[in-house]
């Protein structure tokens, strides 16, 4: 069954039955973005202009892919499958949460002009809520877990420190569960996921679940905000 559809009837039910939390669009719920701290451990922007490659995962490859689209320094957000022991997997493969993988987002960006710790805030604040083990809103399963693939020592380092910063300063009302493992293969993902969340503005689960959270980046981290999206290629 076509996975708009599905994702769509599920929006639908939740605003009838009035289940807020299956139609939960931000980590505002659990901790409003503006009270999500910088790292204190991060890089400098550096001298020069560049390319770096980070991986995040957060739920549906949509919303992630849509916000990371948006911030300033980011070169290109493509939609993929990570982690997981399949090679070349496809979607209805991974959907089975049985390959390992989760859907996952391929961040390139610009280091001189975002860091990577900014990334990382934007992604605990805004694109996911790093409360939900294996799950994010009604999207349930392995492939939704929340995980940070790093491509280098240092990405490990910030990020590490930066799960622990958060989660000793109780920012959230719940234990963190994102996991952290080293980046391996990215399996890009099928071309009708990417930049949906541009393509299908109407989408019910996008605007309940997707929007939203462009919205509250644009608002609660203007500075990293840009109007124009980036590539997925």
């Amino acid at each position: 069954m076509n996975k708009s559809f599905v994702r769509a009837a599920l929006a639908t039910l939740a605003i009838v039955a009035g289940f807020v939390f299956l139609t939960r669009s931000s980590t505002a719920l659990v901790a409003a973005p503006s009270t999500v701290p910088a790292p204190a451990v991060d890089n400098a922007l550096a001298a020069a202009p560049g390319q770096e490659m980070a991986v995040f995962a957060g739920g549906c490859f949509w919303g992630i892919q849509a916000v990371f689209q948006h911030v300033k320094g980011v070169k290109s957000a493509v939609s993929g499958y990570a982690g997981g022991t399949v090679a070349s997997p496809s979607y209805e493969e991974v959907s089975t949460g049985m390959t390992g993988h989760a859907e996952s987002v391929r961040v390139i960006f610009d280091p001189s002009k975002v860091t990577y710790g900014q990334l990382l805030r934007v992604f605990f604040s805004v694109a996911h809520d790093p409360t939900q083990l294996n799950r994010q809103g009604p999207d349930v399963g392995t492939q939704y877990r929340s995980e940070i693939f790093y491509t280098s020592d240092a990405q490990k380092r910030i990020a590490a420190a930066y799960i622990d910063q958060l989660g000793k300063a109780k920012v959230f009302s719940r234990p963190i569960v994102t996991k952290l493992e080293p980046a391996a293969a990215f399996n890009v993902a099928e071309s009708y996921h990417q930049n949906y969340a541009t393509l299908h503005p109407d989408d019910m689960y996008i605007r309940f679940n997707d929007a939203p959270k462009v919205e509250n980046l644009k608002k609660e981290l203007s500075q990293l905000y840009k109007p124009e999206i980036s590539a997925w290629q």
